[in-house]
């Protein structure tokens, strides 16, 4: 049974004369503090920021006076009291409550400023166990939410960057906060507590490998509101949730405007590939359109990867994202301003390129000081209808899968090399996926068809496009080899690959007709081989 109310309405405006700060975070704390005791509004702290306020020569009273209680445990008791709680929860206009405030010597609190011990950095930081632990903040949750509770007539701010306006809006309503603003600041509050509850949450479950807790949470920050989402009917905000994973998140935009819901989607599809490639054994470029992507190479040097990319087919590549995986030079920048781009992103940029970039004014130039690791472990979530979907980050590399052999012929050299290189793109290629690809780069892929041999005939019929486009004799796939992302089902997908000239073939495996496709690629001479894992994405 729910917990009954008792309709007492809220006043519109009420004045702040008394406010507790209690802050880990003390950046503007000081200026904030003194315009509050200028407006004539008494102050209360705790522990580091009474003294940080005293020692600014501001007037303080210390929490202690008010629960004739000092602090214990090193701190970790001093706000958690009845005369700081109840001064926080009190309905002021319920007589009961005035009674019991009056009776207890309850001095109501009209304000609380309360940021929050750092736990998401100290986590992210590698501290051990005890450490992180240490740095779960409870007195500052639970005031945060007493105060955003009884918003009626508690205002709550926990975000310094808020300090400006709660002293714009007591000023324009003479020291008075309005019953909207309160409920504002309460809605922020309790998100930022949620917020700050998941992190701890999804610790305890990594630490101690309970990968499905029965209760999930996730939380992030809004980073920034978008334009609008996939479409311009939809609304869209960007959050990040502090992971310090390279990528479109964590990176320094240096040019360019700003970033779209699809941009961002598709930049960071276009730099977890990047991350797929070493850059101390080669240079790669991937370039992306609609998340998929639609060039892929290896080179010497960036532009010669970037060149052969873009070959695979360059109808699609204009509008597109690329991404690098080494600093972004000026011979590869001046190569891809050539072609219409919406997005780079690299690890870093020289400034001969990014001066380079500069000359283009709305192509966006990312940085992100590294490479994702793709064999981190991680989760992927996705929202269905009632619920959310998930799962572990498929951190599978061909590198560390077991490769067999299942064809009469073998691979040879090269084309193993070629059939690493395209299992390692299919993994990045909406399902079904079928990837060509030849002296390390892609030249033909198939994507998103409701049939593996569909996307087969129409990875095919892309290299016969870029072939025309390139006044070439015939195809690249002639040659090639091909990847699949899963198995192929019968043995047609597997006859149309080799139509198109696929001399070699890597899939998973796993097929009730895997003896049937393996029949064929032998009839055929085509060397096959299995690695045990799908790559499946939707």
């Amino acid at each position: 049974m729910a917990v009954p109310a008792k309709n007492i309405p809220a006043p519109d405006l009420v004045p702040v004369r008394r406010a507790l700060l209690s802050v880990f975070d003390k950046t503007g704390l000081i200026d904030f503090a003194r315009a509050l005791a200028a407006a004539g509004v008494e102050l209360v702290s705790t522990g580091g920021t009474a003294k940080a306020i005293t020692e600014a020569g501001m007037a303080v009273r210390d929490v202690s006076e008010l629960t004739g209680f000092p602090e214990i445990m090193d701190g970790r008791v001093k706000t958690l009291h009845p005369s700081v709680h109840g001064a926080l929860l009190g309905v002021r206009d319920d007589p009961e409550h005035a009674l019991a405030m009056r009776k207890y010597g309850i001095e109501p609190i009209d304000l609380v400023v309360s940021n929050l011990y750092p736990f998401e950095e100290v986590r992210r930081s590698g501290a051990d166990y005890a450490s992180i632990v240490e740095n779960i903040d409870i007195g500052g949750p639970a005031m945060i939410r007493a105060s955003a509770k009884n918003h009626a007539y508690v205002a709550i701010v926990t975000d310094p960057g808020d300090y400006a306006a709660v002293l714009n809006a007591l000023e324009m309503n003479i020291g008075s906060l309005s019953l909207d603003f309160r409920k504002k600041l309460a809605a922020k509050a309790l998100a930022r507590t949620a917020t700050y509850d998941a992190a701890i949450s999804g610790w305890f479950a990594e630490a101690l490998e309970i990968e499905h807790p029965t209760w999930r949470a996730f939380g992030g920050r809004l980073a920034e509101v978008m334009r609008y989402g996939e479409n311009p009917h939809q609304g869209a905000g960007f959050y990040v949730n502090g992971d310090r994973r390279p990528g479109v998140a964590t990176a320094r935009q240096l040019q360019g405007k700003q970033l779209s819901y699809n941009n961002i989607n598709d930049t960071d599809a276009a730099f977890e590939l990047a991350g797929e490639f070493d850059p101390n054994r080669s240079a790669a470029v991937a370039i992306i359109k609609h998340a998929n992507p639609c060039g892929v190479a290896e080179g010497t040097s960036l532009k010669a990867a970037y060149a052969k990319a873009v070959a695979c087919d360059p109808v699609s590549a204009f509008g597109g994202i690329v991404a690098l995986n080494r600093t972004l030079d000026a011979e590869a920048a001046e190569e891809i301003v050539k072609t219409f781009t919406e997005v780079i992103i690299a690890p870093d940029a020289t400034d001969e390129a990014a001066a380079i970039i500069a000359a283009k004014r709305n192509l966006r130039l990312l940085v992100t000081g590294g490479l994702p690791d793709p064999r981190t472990a991680g989760t992927t979530v996705k929202s269905v209808s009632g619920g959310l979907l998930v799962q572990g980050r498929d951190n599978a590399v061909v590198d560390d899968l077991n490769l067999k052999v299942v064809t009469k012929r073998a691979p040879t050299p090269a084309e193993m090399a070629d059939l690493k290189f395209a299992f390692r793109v299919a993994k990045h290629v909406k399902s079904n996926a079928i990837v060509y690809a030849k002296d390390g780069a892609t030249v033909g892929i198939g994507a998103g068809q409701m049939s593996r041999v569909d996307s087969s005939r129409i990875a095919a019929r892309k290299a016969i496009d870029a072939a025309e486009t390139a006044g070439m004799a015939e195809p690249l796939t002639k040659g090639s080899v091909v990847a699949s992302d899963a198995f192929f089902p019968f043995a047609d997908g597997l006859l149309s690959a080799i139509e198109a000239g696929a001399t070699a073939v890597i899939q998973p495996g796993g097929s009730m007709r895997d003896d049937d496709v393996i029949a064929a690629a032998d009839e055929h001479g085509v060397a096959m081989v299995f690695t045990g894992v799908r790559h499946f994405r939707h």
